[in-house]
């Protein structure tokens, strides 16, 4: 799989939004890396990179990730090796041979749901839960039609719907500025895709998909209250598969899910919705720190632990006087 957050279409995004990018290649390797700060300074971050095709060429990436932090002064590497040549039963042991920490949180997904498209889309389909199937099937019998749109003008649809499951579900969305940036840079370059569904042409759901060499990855989507008792949004989806299987793509990435019995995680409410369109689980060996000025990092990490034990007893004081 080619990994979107490690492709130049996300390069060429992250350039549009004013960030400072890296990007360096050799023999089976490469990465695209974005400079961040946090509390401990300056960062460089390879958002599901960097890719390499051996456990040595993956040393010669983290070599030369570690080469350019020293040259834009980075306090650390932060790095989410999910393609990197290393065995997954043995890669946090492997990553901490090298000297990489487990990040405090995760920045991108430890756990993924895939579809494998590289069949007959009948297959695909037979995998699915027999309402999804059915929906998909048979929803235009009330109205309903679906469209696709690679004009970034259009994104506003998206971005309505979102607010309302904003106020619904108490979350806060990626802001319009971002978003609207994101479809400016990739609709036109054919790297993203917004999805539609209307009733009597009046669009009720949306959702925008993201696409690697081999990959589509369903990036955001949103409905509209009104009209929830459709589930409009289970046939946009498998519109949104077929439409990848069309372009040739082996594989849809449903991005994030959350572990079994994990009902208070973040992705926990979308996890069964993911679920039921088939495919299997993907575990990645999450996100590492390799510290460049180790000092400062062992400073930063410190202050986290500190700042967090801070919070858990004012968490446990706050319960107590409650019961």
């Amino acid at each position: 799989m080619e990994y979107f957050l490690q492709t130049q279409a996300w390069a060429d995004t992250l350039s549009s939004l004013g960030r400072t990018i890296h990007q360096q290649s050799g023999p089976g390797w490469s990465f695209l890396a974005v400079e961040e700060k946090n509390a401990a300074g300056k960062v460089l971050y390879a958002p599901y990179g960097p890719v390499a095709s051996s456990a040595a060429a993956f040393d010669a990436a983290l070599a030369a990730l570690v080469e350019t932090a020293r040259s834009i002064g980075a306090v650390f590497v932060r790095i989410e090796p999910v393609s990197a040549g290393l065995e997954p039963a043995s890669a946090a042991a492997e990553l901490r041979r090298r000297g990489l920490r487990p990040a405090p949180v995760n920045q991108q997904p430890e756990l993924t749901w895939i579809v494998d498209l590289d069949r007959d889309f009948k297959e695909v389909l037979a995998e699915m839960k027999p309402v999804n199937r059915n929906l998909y099937r048979n929803i235009h019998k009330k109205g309903v039609t679906f469209r696709t749109s690679q004009d970034p003008e259009e994104i506003g649809i998206l971005l309505n719907f979102l607010h309302m499951t904003a106020r619904r579900n108490g979350f806060k969305p990626q802001s319009d500025e971002y978003l609207t940036q994101v479809a400016t840079s990739l609709m036109p370059a054919g790297a993203a895709t917004l999805f539609v569904a209307e009733l009597h042409g009046e669009p009720i759901a949306a959702a925008l998909a993201y696409d690697s060499a081999d990959t589509r990855t369903y990036a955001h989507a949103a409905l509209d209250d009104t009209h929830r008792k459709l589930s409009a949004g289970i046939p946009l989806l498998v519109t949104l598969m077929a439409d990848a299987k069309d372009r040739g793509l082996k594989h849809i990435d449903l991005w994030g899910v959350a572990p079994e019995n994990a009902p208070d995680h973040k992705w926990a409410g979308f996890t069964a919705f993911k679920k039921s369109f088939g495919g299997y689980e993907v575990a990645y060996p999450g996100t590492w720190d390799l510290p460049v000025k180790k000092l400062r990092y062992s400073a930063y990490q410190l202050t986290r632990q500190l700042r967090d034990r801070i919070i858990s007893l004012r968490a446990a004081l706050r319960a107590r006087k409650t019961t």
